[in-house]
């Protein structure tokens, strides 16, 4: 979720409920193209993003019984694979104060966390994060937020799968964080009680919102104005399929909504000087809306946005700490 772009559309809701302000947008007109695929199955990726967003989650809402269905889901998942725990435990639990569209309230949110060991720096880390929860229901309408943030927890257990078969470089904490809607709840709690010290994260890398790329064609890369040295890392990896890496929207030049570097949990990260990079799509018609179903989300397109998600975070995992 991108925060300015929620902040515009409830100044000009009013009191009115979110879903009254909007009417049903039209879908984006995309023109098939194959994507290179780089594992041998997507069946499980898109398998995620369908259950993870269907009517029975309830928009996922932070505190709800659908919120917990999720983790319950999510948890399953990274039980399956093998992946540990935290040294702390699987769930961090947390409680703290966000924002409604009538006012601030307390949420009782838990972060899943996996962790999966190195095999060249054991002791630095590369934190991936996904926030699962979405906003909920609004107006009687489920926001089931396929894209925002369905993809990312996706894309996210799809990068845990193939560390799993295939051991990272760094070692890896797969988080998948609650509360991001409310005020990025479940990072702010994170980087404040951490399972490992945060001057021991190499990097901090955030999917959210990654499977609408037929917008513009692309999958942004935002922080490397802040952290110039990673950019190099990435600039050379080639398009897949009709979608392709760009980076920006983190320059002092790029304003309010074009600005991502706080819109995501990956501000939290870099409140604290963690180094961080931001991998989304750009705003779409259903973008916190109740169309975000994953029936408007074309495969083709999302593996390709996925598959270039994951292959940054090898690029990544090669080139750091050397």
């Amino acid at each position: 979720m991108r925060h300015s772009a929620l902040r515009l559309a409830l100044t000009g809701c009013a009191v009115l409920a979110l879903s009254a302000c909007v009417t049903e947008p039209p879908k984006v007109a995309v023109v098939e193209q194959p994507a290179v695929i780089a594992e041998a199955s997507h069946e499980q990726l898109l398998a995620d993003v369908r259950i993870l967003s269907a009517d029975d989650m309830e928009g996922r809402d932070t505190g709800s019984a659908g919120g917990e269905r999720a983790r319950n889901y999510i948890v399953s998942r990274l039980d399956a694979m093998g992946v540990q725990p935290a040294p702390f435990g699987r769930l961090q639990r947390f409680e703290a104060p966000g924002r409604t569209r009538e006012d601030v309230k307390t949420f009782n949110g838990v972060n899943i966390i996996g962790f999966i060991p190195g095999t060249r720096v054991t002791d630095r880390y590369i934190v991936i994060t996904a926030h699962y929860d979405h906003v909920g229901i609004n107006g009687g309408q489920i926001f089931n937020g396929a894209d925002d943030n369905a993809s990312g927890v996706a894309t996210m257990l799809e990068l845990a799968a193939r560390l799993k078969a295939n051991p990272p470089e760094h070692s890896v904490l797969i988080v998948a964080l609650d509360g991001e809607e409310r005020g990025l709840l479940g990072a702010r709690e994170f980087v404040a009680s951490p399972p490992v010290p945060l001057v021991a994260m190499s990097l901090n890398l955030n999917f959210d919102m990654i499977s609408r790329a037929e917008t513009d064609g692309h999958l942004w890369v935002t922080g490397t104005y802040q952290n110039p040295n990673l950019r190099p890392i990435l600039e050379a990896l080639p398009a897949n399929g009709a979608v392709s890496l760009a980076f920006g929207k983190d320059t002092p030049q790029d304003k309010e909504e074009d600005n991502w570097v706080d819109a995501s949990d990956h501000a939290a990260f870099h409140e604290k000087g963690v180094p961080f990079l931001y991998l989304g799509v750009d705003y779409h018609p259903d973008y916190h809306r109740p169309s975000d179903d994953f029936e408007r989300i074309t495969p083709s397109v999302f593996i390709s946005a996925s598959e270039l998600a994951i292959a940054a975070f090898h690029a990544l995992d090669k080139a750091l700490d050397r």
